[in-house]
């Protein structure tokens, strides 16, 4: 994690109250669709964008592009509602987590939960990080 020196310590300032939380995504009409599970409710790019513009278009999941990391940056900020963690772990939440995801259960949608965001930022956090090559 950026500007931490040790990502252990600083655990619980993103893991969520809500671990049941299930987000849930699929296609209509060609457009791509987040609902936030138990209540419904639809996940927009707009808080995202604030932060950082990747895709105005809207959200995308499956490979490692535009949309996928909206999509990354949205998730860990609405489950974390932390801007300083979703900015400093979405990239690596969005090569771990959003381009593997598939439309294949038989509803044709996917669904993530919050224990599984929460197992991938230990993760992505746990990750040591490459010495840099000169």
């Amino acid at each position: 994690m950026s500007g931490i020196s040790d990502p252990h310590s600083h655990e619980q300032s993103w893991a969520s109250d809500d671990s049941d939380v299930v987000y849930v995504g699929y296609r209509r009409r060609g457009r791509a669709i987040v609902e936030i599970h138990p209540d419904q409710e639809q996940l927009t790019p707009d808080r995202s964008l604030e932060l950082a513009s990747h895709s105005h278009s809207g959200f995308e999941w499956g490979y490692g592009g535009s949309g996928p990391a909206q999509l990354a940056l949205a998730l860990l900020l609405d489950y974390t509602d932390d801007e300083e963690v979703a900015l400093a772990e979405y990239m690596s939440f969005k090569t771990e987590v959003v381009s593997q995801l598939e439309c294949t259960a038989p509803d044709g949608c996917w669904r993530l939960t919050g224990r599984e965001i929460d197992a991938a930022l230990r993760k992505t956090s746990d990750d040591p990080v490459a010495p840099s090559v000169n």
